[in-house]
């Protein structure tokens, strides 16, 4: 924990480290150019040095006093309290002359180095009691999966870190933002999903932002956007690398000041919120192939998470298809089968492209199209798609067009609808993708 100073006047600078031991807290000092934008989570309180520059204070805090969480206090030589006056208007916790006020400076710097050791007890406390069931429904056993768990509770204690989840479609991104948020000092707060891909491009800032009355066409009501939702708790960014360029912008300017604006609105809100993204796709390439902005890559990215396959996690695909046999079979008041020994070869054997979400969707069908008590091989595995003539769903001879559009049509059928997944396994963007499938329309 520390104090920022923020000298904008060389006045009083022997004061701040006496301050500073006397309420047992560190000391930073940097001049107004040097100020950080965003207040860094270990600073309990910012002090403004003014000393005879209190109109510089005020442009100061005018500009950057939306964007600090923790108390400011402007410390200044003119006792004429309506500049105080104006000072607190203007985003100020307090103003103080010097030195007459210095023993209230230095009880508001301990009030406030209270109040955060305090808020560090009850998150030390919250965390010891809910660590033990944070990620209770990720089921497995495997070095890979320990793996990435062993990391992901590293986090739960930091209720401002955020972080990056990566991983194929179906390997259980969402349920391990959940367990990050429920599993630490913010899971009485809301925790709130928005699926990136699945908002036409016109709504996506309306929706993480919110809107004014009239602000556009249809906008018959005001309307809180998901960060306002979120405040408190946890706010979860599926499918990140789908976001429009346009909207990365200021969805890095509200990560980085944590202030939104409603669209068509004049004032800004003040969020306090984790932040958990996720995606399916390479970020990293495509913030160098200009598809993502770099600079938002960078702030997400700062702690990543990587999800391992289902292939990859050894007998875990057993355990879990154990687990969903039981869960699927009393939700359809069926009698839940065994495993018998082919099935468990055959299980292991096959690659899984959609991961868990594939295996839950198998296990469902099996339990249902067999006879009670029973689980056929034949409905548990996908059935081979290929024509007995030999010929798939590629048009050859063709002219290359033809046979581009209809391999992305296929691929898309193969991940279920799922675009996202579809472009990842294409190597292209989602809207190359999109343009071959309006090829292929136009075609047939």
């Amino acid at each position: 924990m520390k104090i920022l100073v923020v000298q904008l006047s060389e006045s009083f600078h022997s004061l701040w480290v006496q301050l500073a031991e006397d309420v047992e807290c560190g000391i930073g000092v940097v001049g107004a150019e040097d100020a950080p934008y965003r207040v860094p989570s270990d600073v309990v309180a910012v002090v403004i040095a003014a000393g005879g520059t209190e109109l510089e204070a005020l442009a100061w805090l005018e500009r950057h006093a939306a964007a600090i969480a923790t108390p400011v206090f402007v410390v200044g030589a003119d006792e004429d309290r309506r500049i105080g006056l104006q000072l607190v208007r203007a985003g100020a916790s307090d103003y103080l002359a010097l030195p007459e006020d210095v023993e209230l400076l230095r009880n508001s710097l301990g009030s406030a180095v209270s109040r955060r050791r305090e808020s560090l007890r009850r998150d030390a406390r919250a965390i010891n009691e809910a660590r033990p069931e944070a990620f209770a429904e990720i089921i497995g056993e495997s070095p890979a999966l320990k793996s990435v768990l062993a990391r992901a509770a590293r986090l739960l204690p930091h209720r401002h870190a955020n972080a990056l989840i990566i991983g194929e479609t179906g390997t259980g991104k969402e349920l391990l933002a959940q367990g990050i948020h429920h599993g630490g000092p913010r899971r009485s707060e809301p925790f709130v999903t928005v699926n990136c891909s699945a908002l036409p491009e016109h709504l996506v800032e309306s929706e993480l932002f919110g809107h004014e009355r009239g602000a556009f066409t249809d906008a018959q009501a005001a309307k809180p956007g998901l960060f306002e939702i979120a405040d408190g708790g946890t706010l979860f960014l599926d499918e990140i690398g789908t976001l429009p360029l346009n909207l990365q912008a200021k969805l890095l300017r509200a990560l980085e000041t944590k202030v939104v604006r409603r669209v068509g609105g004049t004032t800004s809100h003040k969020v306090d919120l984790r932040i958990i993204a996720a995606t399916n796709q390479n970020l990293r390439r495509d913030a160098q192939a200009g598809l993502f902005r770099e600079d938002l890559y960078f702030r997400l990215s700062a702690v990543t998470l990587s999800l391992p396959p289902l292939r990859a996690r050894d007998d875990d695909v057993i355990l879990i298809a154990e687990s969903l046999i039981d869960r699927l079979a009393n939700h359809h008041g069926l009698r839940a089968p065994r495993l018998h020994p082919a099935a468990r070869r055959a299980l292991k054997a096959y690659a899984w492209p959609g991961n868990v979400r594939e295996l839950k969707n198998a296990v469902e069908r099996a339990l249902l199209l067999a006879a009670p008590g029973k689980l056929e091989l034949d409905e548990l595995l996908p059935p081979d798609d290929e024509e007995s003539n030999g010929r798939g769903p590629i048009p050859f001879p063709a002219p290359m067009r033809e046979i581009s559009a209809a391999a992305a049509r296929a691929t898309l059928d193969y991940c279920g609808g799922n675009r996202s997944e579809a472009a990842r396994r294409l190597e292209i963007s989602r809207q190359r993708l999109r343009k071959l499938l309006d090829t292929e329309r136009l075609s047939a």
